[in-house]
């Protein structure tokens, strides 16, 4: 990203733009920390990076589907997605990353960060549309090839659909350490982040994101 834009009639313009956004989420963000909210991120069409510590879930579901996006075109289109579903959910150390381009050049990264002061995060029904993930993982009682979320809960995400064709597990516990994951989408029942450090940066995205 650039650290300089041209002109102060731009700056002006991004805060106009930006500062209601940027209120608004540092209002969701506290409820979240206080675990008041549920939680949906996704950011219009695009895909963001999420790193975490350790992530350690119950009741563990993951099976194929779709995510709406947009292409390089900038037209709307669809990703093929696993969508790893939790009953519950602890992590530690959790960074979300997610880089949008401005109208007059250069990025801004907003950066979430929680979970990283002895406090894991605590999360109920989670959901996450993955594209990729790398990590470390240990999975308990495991059973490939069922119907996707035929017997543990979670189950299938409310409002969407498995692939009937493609690849589905389940565990009771599945343990994840050093996950560095592209994601689509992460939604929860309820979502609490202590210690929630939220943060927009411009410049250099490299600088900035998770990972």
């Amino acid at each position: 990203m650039e650290s300089q834009v041209r002109g102060g009639t731009r700056w002006r313009r991004f805060a106009v733009v930006m500062v209601p956004s940027v209120a608004a989420t540092a209002v969701i963000g506290v409820a979240l920390a206080q675990g008041a909210l549920a939680a949906s991120f996704s950011v219009s069409g695009q895909s963001f990076k999420v790193r975490a510590e350790k992530l350690v879930g119950y009741n563990f579901v993951q099976y194929g589907g779709v995510a709406e996006g947009v292409d390089s075109k900038g037209n709307k289109a669809v990703h093929p997605v696993a969508v790893s579903g939790f009953k519950n959910a602890d992590i530690t150390n959790m960074c979300q990353s997610v880089v949008t381009p401005l109208p007059w050049g250069g990025h801004v990264t907003l950066v979430l960060k929680a979970g990283n002061k002895g406090t894991d995060i605590k999360a109920e029904n989670l959901y996450l549309d993955v594209e990729s993930l790398d990590a470390d993982a240990e999975f308990k009682n495991i059973d490939i090839g069922v119907a996707a979320g035929s017997t543990k809960a979670p189950g299938i995400q409310p409002g969407t659909q498995a692939d009937k064709f493609g690849f589905a597990q389940q565990a009771d516990e599945a343990v994840l350490r050093d996950v560095k994951q592209t994601a689509w989408a992460t939604t929860a029942g309820t979502f609490k982040l202590p210690d929630l450090n939220l943060r927009l940066k411009i410049g250099d995205p490299k600088k900035y994101e998770c990972y």
